[in-house]
């Protein structure tokens, strides 16, 4: 028998821990201009310590086909990508909202 998880009690190859954290999660997604008038997707509200930032970020730059980065435990994307970046973290089930 395999390991258990310590916080739900299951098995760590059935552990729900990372779905639950998802959906507990309140995700805001807004757009905001930086210098030269670049506009910025912000995705902000997500806990760091129960969900992996790089990975997320990495998934969601290129499902985009943009760049960006994590930062302060915020995801900045380059453009305005607000509706994609929603649909693709719903479908990992996030709960979203926008601004």
């Amino acid at each position: 028998m395999g390991e258990i998880c310590i916080t739900c009690g299951l098995p760590k190859e059935i552990c729900a821990c990372e779905h639950i954290a998802r959906e507990q999660q309140e995700i805001r997604i807004f757009t905001t201009k930086r210098r030269y008038g670049k506009i910025v997707t912000i995705v902000e509200g997500i806990d760091g310590t129960a969900i992996d930032l790089e990975d997320l970020a990495k998934t969601l730059k290129t499902r985009c086909a943009a760049g960006g980065t994590v930062k302060k435990g915020n995801i900045e994307l380059q453009g305005d990508h607000s509706k994609r970046v929603s649909a693709e973290l719903k479908k990992l089930g996030f709960s979203v909202e926008e601004r």
